[in-house]
């Protein structure tokens, strides 16, 4: 199946799904991967494998080029698009792959709700969050913060971040299936502050998004993915 939504995002940035349909070998014969992809996609088994590359074809297809990027990590293991300055993010989850690009740093992550969540939310939720969590919306409430740190995380792309010492999400009224707050990452003497989007699908999704408020360089080359 191809994309199912590619929307343009009005802070700056493209926001993508695929709805993960096509067997491994579809994709690799539509996908043209490098050899350092290569060697990685070696590493996967199973489902991994067909999930790693629709995320691929997913942000060359929102990027709309005709010769694919490579996906290139960093020291971190944060990927980048070669010969972009713009961030990206990827996530996958029961047979959606969600992924965004942006000028600024961004995060994405997608979650099919599980109700075994709840047995986990005290090791990531702080006691203000946790304080604003409703009985009629618990569920979803915690794949929202769960997602939200899990996109900054992303977004701030290093390692050794605590989500609940180091990663803080705004409480907010739930007002159901769309809505946004503020969330930051602040460690050491740094601090970065995000709007964080969330969307809760009919099909049980939760998908959660995080931009930064301010661009990383004015000066940056690209405008595009």
């Amino acid at each position: 199946m191809p994309i199912v939504r590619h929307d343009m995002l009005p802070a700056g940035g493209e926001l993508g799904i695929w709805h993960i349909t096509e067997p491994e070998d579809w994709f690799l014969e539509k996908l043209f991967l490098y050899p350092p992809e290569l060697r990685q996609l070696s590493e996967l088994k199973g489902r991994r494998r067909v999930e790693w590359l629709a995320v691929r074809q997913l942000v060359h297809q929102m990027s709309g080029r005709s010769l694919r990027g490579a996906f290139i990590k960093d020291e971190f293991g944060k990927p980048h698009l070669h010969e972009s300055d713009w961030q990206i993010s990827i996530s996958h989850s029961h047979g959606l792959a969600a992924a965004i690009a942006a000028p600024q740093l961004c995060g994405i992550d997608i979650q099919f709700l599980v109700p075994k969540i709840t047995r986990l939310a005290h090791k990531f939720l702080r006691p203000e969050e946790a304080a604003c969590l409703v009985p009629a919306h618990e569920l979803d409430q915690i794949h929202f913060f769960w997602g939200a740190k899990e996109a900054l995380y992303k977004a701030h792309g290093r390692r050794q971040l605590e989500f609940i010492d180091h990663i803080l999400v705004k409480p907010f009224t739930y007002a159901g299936p769309h809505g946004q707050t503020l969330g930051w990452v602040q460690k050491d003497e740094e601090k970065q502050t995000f709007d964080i989007h969330y969307e809760r699908s009919p099909e049980g999704y939760m998908l959660v998004w995080a931009l930064a408020t301010e661009n990383l360089d004015p000066k940056q080359k690209n405008t595009y993915i």
